[in-house]
């Protein structure tokens, strides 16, 4: 288990490569009138978080645990569906699969949730860092393949409200930042309480993959969505079976 002080530059890098992400959604979305049909995307990301979950992150978090110690990490993940379902349904802080994004409703309090969500992503890009490199990276690269589609999404509400582009793009920073605030505050958690962190988050990485995601990119059947969500568990068996040759 690494130092966090001996390990801040990586980490403070991989926040910075997740903070990208959100404005790199947004860029997309702004250098044109509509996204045309980002389904696809959000399906590619459904693949890749879902099977984050289940080839790389589960296995970590429970990792070497007596049955009531296993027992705490499942309730903890559970933790983090339940309490992301909550704030993503209050706040309709998700990835829209329509160009028009019309299940979508701006407010100035999807921008706070977005931003709350980001810290969580930080904190568990940190942790995994700290528990294992490679997990720290995959958790990086999942939050890239998520913040992508919600960052076209954010920018397509804020058109849709009239939002200059400036003002925009102020705001997908401001988001970005977050991970950054994620991250460094993870410098607070004891090493004891690493894993737990590390179950919460991969809750909220099981709703976003399989209940946020995958349900938007499927609102209409389409066999190349599929294709895109089996393509993105395939690419991350791939790349978590990288782990065993190291």
């Amino acid at each position: 288990m690494a130092d966090f002080g001996a390990s801040l530059l990586p980490i403070l890098a991989l926040s910075l490569l997740a903070a990208g992400s959100d404005i790199f959604g947004g860029w997309l979305s702004l250098r044109r009138t509509h996204f045309d049909d980002p389904r696809y995307i959000i399906g590619f990301s459904s693949g890749i978080v879902t099977a984050a979950v289940f080839f790389e992150l589960l296995p970590e978090s429970v990792e070497e645990m007596a049955a009531e110690a296993l027992r705490s990490q499942m309730l903890l993940m559970a933790g983090g569906f339940f309490a992301f379902y909550l704030v993503e349904k209050a706040i309709m802080l998700h990835a829209c699969g329509e160009p028009e994004c019309t299940t979508h409703a701006y407010s100035p309090t999807m921008v706070a949730g977005m931003a709350a969500d980001n810290v969580i992503d930080g904190v568990g890009i940190a942790v995994g860092f700290l528990l294992s490199p490679f997990v720290g990276i995959i958790i990086t690269l999942t939050v890239v393949a998520h913040e992508i589609p919600q960052g076209i999404t954010s920018a397509e509400l804020l058109k849709h409200a009239n939002w200059p582009r400036r003002r925009i793009i102020y705001v997908l920073i401001a988001a970005g930042g977050a991970y950054v605030i994620g991250a460094m505050l993870a410098g607070v958690i004891s090493s004891d309480f690493y894993r737990a962190a590390l179950a919460f988050v991969t809750g909220t990485f099981i709703y976003i993959g399989a209940a946020d995601l995958l349900a938007e990119a499927h609102r209409r059947f389409n066999v190349w969505v599929m294709a895109c969500v089996i393509g993105g568990a395939l690419v991350m068996l791939g790349l978590t079976s990288l782990e065993q040759l190291f």
